[in-house]
C-alpha cells in the first residue's frame, strides 16, 4: 500500500509517499480502506513539531507516528476477532487530534474511534469538518452559553470557525462572524446574523458588545477584545497567543477580575472526541451541518495540501482523495 511518511520534524517538503506493507489488524482494531482525508492545522502542528508543547504528544526528538493523518473516512475491510460493533462493510469516519496514520491507502484503528457514517452525506464530506467540529464545541463547552445571547466569531470561514457558526445557530445564539468581503456570502448562509469585514473595520472596535469572543484563528488577544466583551464576558483563542499567554490567563483573570470588570478568558481544552463526532453525527442527520470544502487534492500532491494549509487562507477543510470510484 502506498502512504505518506515523515520521520523527522519539518517543512511539507520532508512528506514522502512510498510503499509499505498494509497493516495487520489487532483482534480489537479494523483494517479501514481509506477513501478520503484532509489536511488540517493539526496535521501542520503535528508535522513541524510545533508548538514545541505539542510533543509531549507527539513525540520530543521525532514523530511517534512516521505516517501523517487524523481524519478519515472509509470502509471496513477486516475485523478483529474481538469486534462486536462493526462489520466488513461499515461505511465509517473518525479523528485523532494525536494522530491516527491515516495519510494512506489503509489504516488499522481500534473499534471505539470508528464511527458509522450517517447515510445523507458523501465521503468527502464525511472526511470533512470533524476536525472544526471538535475544536469548536470544546469553545462552546467552555462557556455557559445561552439562547440569545451575543457571540463574535473571529475567522469564520476556516473549519474551526465555520463549524462555531454553525453550532452557535443550533444553539440558538446570535452570530456576528469577521471575514473578509468575498466572504460574506458564504458566512451568510452558514447562519451568520452579521458579517464584519476584517479588512474595511477592526472588529475590537465594533460598535457593539458581545457575551463570548471565539477568536478561530488566534489572530487577536484577551487584551484587544477586552472593549467588545460584555461584563462577565469571555474571550477564548484557538491558539496559545503571545508568550502562551493564552495558557496562563484562564488562571490569573479570575483572580484579579476587579481589574478587567469581570472579564476573563478560557482555554478550550479539546478533550472528548466522541462526544463531538457523536454531535457532528447527529447534526449531519438533522441536515443542520455542512462541512465547507475548500480544496481536493491527491495523495501524490499532500505536500502542495500542507504547504496551502499553512497559508492560513483556507475556507474551511482540504480534503485528500485516496480512492472514489467505488465508493459515494
Amino acid at each position: 500500500m502506498k502512504a505518506v511518511v515523515h520521520k523527522k520534524y519539518g517543512s511539507p517538503d520532508i512528506l514522502q509517499l512510498i510503499d509499505i506493507k498494509k497493516p495487520v489488524p489487532s483482534d480489537d482494531e479494523v483494517l479501514i480502506k481509506i477513501y478520503a482525508t484532509s489536511v488540517n492545522r493539526t496535521d501542520c502542528a503535528s508535522l513541524r513539531g510545533k508548538p514545541l508543547l505539542t510533543r509531549v504528544a507527539t513525540g520530543i526528538f521525532k514523530p511517534k507516528l512516521e505516517i501523517s493523518g487524523s481524519e478519515f473516512s472509509g470502509i471496513v475491510e477486516e475485523t478483529g476477532k474481538n469486534v462486536t460493533s462493526l462489520k466488513n462493510g461499515d461505511k465509517v469516519f473518525g479523528f485523532d487530534d494525536q494522530g491516527l496514520e491515516s495519510h494512506g491507502e489503509y489504516m488499522k484503528i481500534s473499534e471505539e474511534k470508528a464511527f458509522i457514517i450517517p447515510k445523507n452525506i458523501s465521503v468527502e464530506q464525511a472526511a470533512a469538518g470533524i476536525e472544526g467540529v471538535h475544536y469548536a464545541y470544546n469553545f462552546i463547552n467552555k462557556v455557559d452559553l445561552k439562547a440569545g445571547q451575543r457571540v463574535l466569531v473571529n475567522g469564520a470561514t476556516g473549519a474551526i470557525g465555520s463549524s462555531a457558526v454553525q453550532l452557535l445557530k443550533y444553539f440558538k445564539v446570535h452570530v456576528t462572524a469577521v471575514c473578509s468581503e468575498k466572504n460574506i456570502n458564504l458566512v451568510k448562509s452558514l447562519g451568520a446574523d452579521e458579517v464584519v469585514d476584517y479588512i474595511s473595520e477592526d472588529f475590537t472596535k465594533y460598535n457593539q458588545k458581545f457575551q463570548y469572543v471565539f477568536d478561530t484563528v488566534g489572530k487577536s488577544s484577551f487584551f484587544k477584545c477586552r472593549p467588545i466583551l460584555e461584563k462577565n464576558g469571555v474571550y477564548i483563542s484557538s491558539d496559545l497567543g503571545y508568550m502562551a499567554q493564552n495558557l496562563f490567563l484562564p488562571f490569573i483573570t479570575p483572580f484579579i477580575k476587579f481589574l478587567f470588570k469581570n472579564k476573563k478568558t478560557a482555554f478550550p481544552f479539546p478533550g472528548n472526541i466522541k462526544r463531538s463526532i457523536l454531535l457532528i453525527r447527529k447534526l449531519i442527520e438533522e441536515e443542520k451541518f455542512h462541512a465547507v470544502v475548500d480544496r481536493r487534492y491527491t495523495l501524490e500532491e499532500i505536500s502542495e495540501a500542507y504547504k496551502y494549509v499553512e497559508k492560513g487562507e483556507k475556507l474551511g477543510n482540504v480534503i485528500i482523495t485516496v480512492v472514489h470510484s467505488d465508493f459515494k
